[in-house]
């Protein structure tokens, strides 16, 4: 069972950027972050937890209107000329079958990431979108003009990436933009990450470049205030099939507020209980590469009984 914390927050006020929260050297960012963040953040109270179900979470991931799986950490801009993105799996089925797949298997909560912006893949993520409406997150350009529309198209939320982590840092406006229009309980924050002087720094632009935040418990609770969930891929070892990034694994398990997909490196079913036990059963886990629906090793049945057994605990 997933174990949620309930707290008391408030949301930092007159921030006209998140360098108000973060600035200066790494030295002192603890400090100014205590002195700017209310001390209902900087000075959480007890802990109040609920056990809920651990959860896999499926996906789909589309480029240029097809389903794939690509190792996240090689994509580029995806412009004329840029190098291409290193592909593990290209499928001849459909993103609406995928999602059929899903609905069928009665699994909720997962990620259609449109990577690119291109005609082809919003077409195709519309046509997940439609063939089970309520049953996916959707990300991949998301901005303020556009959020409404995925969700009136069935997306339960749109999950938020470049938009907002941008160009090497976080844009705090744009975030509280965004969360205005679609609502924090509609809005997931991708806080992918990789590792930096030994803690992990949130990644932008197409995971290529590190920002000056880092993934502790004080950035998590005050960007819960913004978000009804993170989603997390461990860069590191993201579609490359060489186990998870446990440390990472235990740190949102640790730390985070609200409900957390962690993803990442996931290469065999022992790897999911690896998950769990890491994360204190509160961190739910996505698997791409190694499934064998995905050109894997991996048995999909057998993640879906995994998950079936976990529900079953969870009663």
């Amino acid at each position: 069972m997933r174990i949620y914390s309930l707290r008391a927050t408030t949301t930092p006020s007159g921030l006209s950027s998140f360098a108000a929260i973060y600035n200066g050297n790494k030295n002192n960012l603890q400090q100014k972050y205590m002195r700017t963040v209310p001390s209902s953040i900087s000075r959480p109270p007890h802990r109040l937890f609920i056990r809920c179900g651990v959860r896999f979470r499926p996906c789909i991931d589309i480029h240029k209107g097809k389903v794939k799986q690509i190792v996240g950490s090689t994509i580029q801009d995806l412009q004329e000329g840029s190098p291409i993105p290193v592909t593990n799996f290209e499928s001849d089925k459909s993103a609406a079958e995928y999602a059929n797949i899903y609905k069928e298997d009665g699994l909720t909560g997962g990620h259609v990431i449109m990577i690119g912006d291109d005609p082809l893949s919003k077409s195709a993520a519309m046509e997940a979108l439609h063939a089970y409406p309520g049953g996916f997150q959707v990300g991949g350009g998301i901005n303020p003009d556009n959020a409404l529309s995925y969700i009136e198209e069935g997306a339960s939320h749109v999950i938020i990436t470049s938009y907002v982590f941008n160009n090497g840092q976080m844009e705090l406006q744009r975030l509280k933009e965004l969360a205005r229009v679609v609502g924090k309980r509609r809005l997931v924050l991708d806080l992918s990450c990789r590792k930096k002087e030994g803690k992990y720094a949130i990644v932008t632009d197409r995971w290529q470049k590190f920002t000056d935040v880092f993934l502790d418990e004080k950035i998590m609770d005050f960007l819960a205030t913004y978000a009804d969930e993170f989603l997390v891929h461990g860069v590191d070892v993201e579609g490359k099939k060489l186990g998870i990034d446990e440390e990472l694994v235990t740190l949102l398990g640790r730390h985070s507020p609200i409900p957390v997909t962690y993803a990442g490196g996931v290469t065999v079913v022992a790897d999911l209980e690896r998950i769990k036990a890491a994360g204190m059963e509160r961190v739910d886990v996505t698997v791409g590469s190694a499934l064998d629906i995905f050109g894997g090793n991996m048995a999909y049945k057998d993640v879906v009984s995994w998950h079936a057994r976990q529900q079953v605990l969870a009663v």
